[in-house]
């Protein structure tokens, strides 16, 4: 085994991605270098999610198939982090099924890695150490980006929503938003590394600015930017090409967020908003604090600001009382926005939250039929989109080789298709006029113009 080499494995959303070029680029400031084989490395990590109930059962796998890599070179070394190490029942099953484990640590200490990654290289212990509660935001951190045209920046940490099936304000901890001035400085030294698309990061992004900027919860800073007004300085940053944001929660989507598709140039018509469920009744029980009416409300806001504004969402099915009557309510909700994409789900029960003590929860079989049904709907929709954007000449972000065809490079237009199409490798990292040539559900297919 080469020295001084590690690999990362992300579980998860785009903030666990972001925490592990923050975790990569630690390593790399201590002279480790990446690999592909996580056998072969002298550090692994494991960044956890706990968010869906598949991502724990691709940890514990992964995890265990490091057990005889770890056994044969003692001078590996695994940790595990991330938003499953916040929950105290995960951490007693670690004691107890995976004690050789090296270091664990949690979502609000990832700023005390090379101090902890110390300990254990330097005294040969195993280390647990996961903060209740997150402090001040730490600036300035190391980062091994994982692109170097495009680039996650977060804006927020944590949420305060608590809606009752989600696990990530237990896990992130409260929200907090970062200082503007600290997130304009990342943006424009990342565009003028040569940066060309940046995605605000954050639980919630429409509530940026409620939290206080120094790390405690309780005021906010009545002389800051809300998220419209930073949304607003980031694009005027000389040199951004493209600018997108997520995630948004539908009550905190405010008119001038909204006018902002209309009014800044570099940001891409395109937004994701989270439904959950086209059902009053549960989304009281989710407490996701709108109604369907309000939320097909802010769609037709959308579309009359921005026409070609591409839609997508996320949908739960077999919440806890679900009724055939709610399901077809989604249904209903999602034939009448006509999603670009949407990212369906069958819910899960989450330790510790309030809905996995709900006692009118909905039969695995019932949960899977009623997903059949939903992804019909979301994917005759999705076809008719993609179809429209027949012959069409788009502006496409090439992004490297297609996972399907190694021979075609893969690129994701303004709204965030996927377009697979022959094209030189110098072009990776560049926006290029696409015809398209070939429309499918989920993918399309381009061919290069001339861009002389």
């Amino acid at each position: 085994m080469t020295e001084k080499t590690y690999h990362i494995v992300t579980f998860g959303c785009q903030m666990n991605e972001r925490d592990s070029e923050t975790l990569a680029g630690m390593l790399e400031a201590q002279g480790y270098s990446r690999i592909e084989e996580k056998k072969d490395a002298q550090v692994v990590l494991l960044n956890t999610c706990s968010v869906r109930e598949n991502a724990d059962k691709r940890f514990f796998g992964v995890l265990g198939q490091l057990k005889h890599a770890h056994e044969a070179d003692p001078r590996m070394v695994v940790g595990v982090c991330g938003c499953m190490m916040q929950q105290q029942h995960i951490i007693d099953e670690l004691k107890k099924r995976y004690p050789w484990v090296d270091l664990v640590f949690g979502t609000h200490n990832i700023a005390d890695f090379p101090k902890l990654f110390s300990a254990v290289t330097e005294q040969k212990s195993h280390i647990i150490e996961v903060l209740e509660n997150a402090g001040e935001i730490v600036e300035d951190l190391p980062a091994k980006r994982e692109y170097p045209f495009k680039a996650y920046v977060n804006i927020t940490y944590g949420c305060n929503n608590f809606c009752t099936y989600c696990i990530v304000p237990y896990t992130r901890g409260r929200e907090r938003s970062r200082r503007p001035e600290e997130i304009i400085k990342e943006v424009r030294g990342l565009v003028e590394s040569g940066c060309k698309e940046i995605t605000l990061l954050g639980q919630n992004v429409n509530s940026y600015g409620n939290t206080s900027y120094c790390g405690s919860y309780c005021y906010k800073d009545e002389n800051g930017p809300d998220f419209a007004g930073l949304l607003r300085q980031v694009d005027a940053i000389e040199g951004l090409e493209r600018l997108r944001f997520m995630t948004s929660h539908p009550k905190d989507l405010s008119e001038d967020l909204i006018q902002c598709f209309a009014d800044c140039k570099h940001l891409c018509r395109a937004i994701h908003l989270p439904v959950q469920c086209g059902s009053n009744e549960i989304l009281r029980r989710m407490n996701r604090r709108y109604t369907r009416e309000q939320y097909l409300e802010l769609i037709d806001r959308l579309r009359a600001v921005c026409p070609e504004i591409a839609i997508s969402t996320d949908i739960i099915v077999g919440f806890p009382g679900e009724t055939e009557k709610d399901f077809l309510d989604t249904l209903d909700l999602a034939d009448r926005v006509k999603y670009d994409s949407a990212f369906t789900f069958i819910y899960s029960v989450r330790k510790g939250t309030p809905a996995a003590d709900y006692p009118d929860q909905v039969p695995e079989e019932v949960k899977h039929e009623r997903l059949i049904r939903l992804t019909e709907v979301i994917h005759r929709h999705q076809e008719a989109k993609s179809l429209a954007l027949q012959d069409a000449v788009l502006p496409v972000l090439i992004e490297g080789p297609s996972k399907t065809d190694k021979t075609m490079l893969t690129g994701r237009t303004e709204g965030g298709k996927t377009v697979d199409l022959p094209a030189p490798a110098e072009l990776i990292g560049q926006i290029v006029p696409v015809r398209i040539t070939k429309a499918q559900t989920f993918s399309l297919y381009g061919e290069l113009l001339c861009t002389r």
